[in-house]
């Protein structure tokens, strides 16, 4: 009897040593923190990502179209053509028939700006000894109603101007000026500035 007890001892103890090695999976293991890391604030998580890339698809950026206003105004005057061409930017504005330099006077080409600008301005002749002076407003003023200058030698100047000879326009007869209707160059003139480009081509 004796015997038979301490067997039935020493089995359930093993039996309780054994039960009690075995893990707990209904317990949480003491390694495991019940709070997970906090996620570093520079790397945005997973719904914030998400949210952007929605805040984008609903806002897409649009490319911004060139606003032709906020280009500058230059001109091309083509003496083949007896043309000028205003263009804003590579739009083309207007054009205007004109009246260029006769043989011997030619319209100088090249790259210019516009170096001066008056309105209703006077004329003085260069190719008398008096040098005579036809005031402003005066029906017969050479220059008509604006002048609009392009060029010089330091002496004398060349530009844009109205006319009294309308019929002149569309033909090589100035010394060197390029005439305009006076309708024409007073539009002209409110289109450009000190500084405008002009380019003159044959």
């Amino acid at each position: 009897m004796t015997t038979i007890a301490v067997l039935i001892s020493l089995q359930s103890y093993a039996t309780a040593q054994v039960t009690n090695s075995q893990p707990n999976f209904f317990q949480a293991s003491p390694q495991v923190k019940s709070n997970p890391l906090p996620l570093q604030s520079n790397i945005p998580n997973y719904s914030e990502r998400k949210g952007r890339l929605l805040l984008k698809l609903r806002h897409p950026i649009q490319p911004r179209i060139p606003n032709t206003f906020e280009q500058e105004i230059h001109l091309l005057l083509k003496l083949n053509e007896r043309k000028l061409y205003v263009y804003r930017g590579d739009s083309l504005q207007a054009s205007y028939p004109v009246a260029i330099g006769k043989p011997g006077w030619e319209t100088p080409t090249g790259k210019f700006k516009i170096i001066h600008m008056v309105q209703n301005p006077a004329w003085e002749n260069p190719f008398v000894a008096n040098r005579e002076i036809i005031p402003p407003r005066s029906s017969n003023n050479p220059l008509g109603e604006r002048w609009i200058g392009f060029w010089t030698d330091g002496k004398d100047e060349i530009g844009f101007h109205g006319t009294p000879s309308v019929k002149s326009v569309g033909q090589a007869v100035s010394h060197g000026c390029v005439r305009m209707y006076n309708r024409d160059v007073r539009k002209l003139y409110e289109l450009v500035k000190i500084g405008t480009p002009v380019l003159v081509t044959k």
